[in-house]
């Protein structure tokens, strides 16, 4: 694939030369790649990269008991989804709204309005803007807020409101914990890798140039990036994000699936976006939080469309891995991407 999207001049500021440089805090590089993909495969490590990908506490882990909550306690019972009514259909819009104000805001509050850890494990330090056109109410937060609330929350509940309505009428497979208790644990694990996947290429199709200009840019107007920023993009980049959770049709789940499936692509964009590293206590994080991997591709753009759970980055040659020489081959490949001399 053969992007052409125009880097921002911030971030033509980096040559070879300078190397890598504004960045308040990087995590230890090259950063790597899942160990499950690289030759010789050393099981060791390939079970620590799964243990610290879920434990001791992790996203992923407070994912599983949140699904299973709004499913028996905060959802609709599934024979009232049979028919479309706008009861149901509220109750369910209500509940993901209070989660994402709850999970942004909340960052947000404890991050950049009360400032609770400073600067500490922050990528870029410098402030969220204000007064600046290219925003939506002339304000990175406002502007934010109003795309992941107006459109990103009423998308997410539509893509559940239909899936909920297709397995109440037996169009969806419908997976019974009796039917089989390890599939119904392993599909939790299998989420992330099919984000992973899934986000990759359709990352890469919206950094084409016309859907860039038209769609994705409205999310690439966050060069540095806060918790609000995850899931602020245009309606037609969420209804193409928050597709993936239509696999569902295909593969046999139970709708604690489809609820985590979803909030895992909503409320992980949250967290993935705070612009800090994790949430640091006594010098030690005790929950990973924003990717120095993806806020690398908010600042220079042509690089990292993907995760590190599937190497596909590395595979496509878009890999940056955060050292001064992956950097300078990055400048190299954008510069025969833009003809733009760097």
């Amino acid at each position: 694939m053969t992007n052409v999207t125009s880097p921002s001049s911030e971030s033509m500021m980096e040559t070879p030369k300078t190397g890598l440089r504004g960045w308040n805090f990087k995590p230890d590089v090259p950063l790597q790649i899942s160990p499950f993909f690289v030759w010789p495969l050393n099981p060791g490590k390939a079970l620590v990269w799964v243990f610290r990908s879920w434990f001791p506490v992790s996203e992923r882990l407070l994912l599983v008991p949140l699904a299973i909550v709004s499913w028996f306690y905060l959802h609709p019972a599934l024979e009232r989804c049979k028919e479309f009514a706008p009861d149901w259909i509220l109750q369910i819009y209500v509940r993901n709204l209070g989660l994402m104000v709850l999970v942004a805001g909340g960052l947000h509050l404890y991050f950049y309005t009360f400032r609770k850890q400073g600067d500490n494990h922050r990528f870029d330090t410098r402030a969220l803007a204000k007064n600046n056109r290219v925003f939506t109410f002339n304000n990175q937060i406002f502007d934010n807020m109003f795309w992941t609330c107006a459109s990103g929350v009423t998308v997410w509940t539509a893509y559940e409101v239909v899936m909920m309505w297709g397995m109440a009428n037996g169009y969806v497979p419908y997976l019974m914990w009796s039917d089989n208790p390890v599939w119904f644990v392993v599909l939790f694990a299998l989420v992330p890798l099919w984000e992973s996947f899934y986000f990759y290429f359709i990352h890469r199709l919206i950094h084409y140039p016309f859907l860039y200009r038209t769609v994705h840019s409205l999310h690439h107007r966050n060069i540095n990036v806060g918790p609000w920023s995850g899931m602020s993009m245009h309606p037609v980049e969420h209804i193409i994000y928050l597709g993936s959770v239509l696999i569902h049709w295909l593969v046999i789940s139970h709708p604690i699936h489809v609820i985590y499936h979803l909030q895992y692509f909503t409320l992980t964009a949250a967290t993935t976006h705070t612009g800090f590293d994790g949430l640091v206590k006594g010098n030690k994080n005790k929950l990973g939080l924003g990717t120095f991997h993806h806020q690398m591709h908010h600042r220079y753009f042509e690089c990292n469309y993907g995760g590190l759970e599937l190497p596909l980055d590395k595979w496509f040659g878009s890999f940056h891995d955060g050292t001064v020489e992956s950097h300078e081959k990055f400048l190299e490949r954008r510069r025969r991407m833009t003809g733009v001399p760097q």
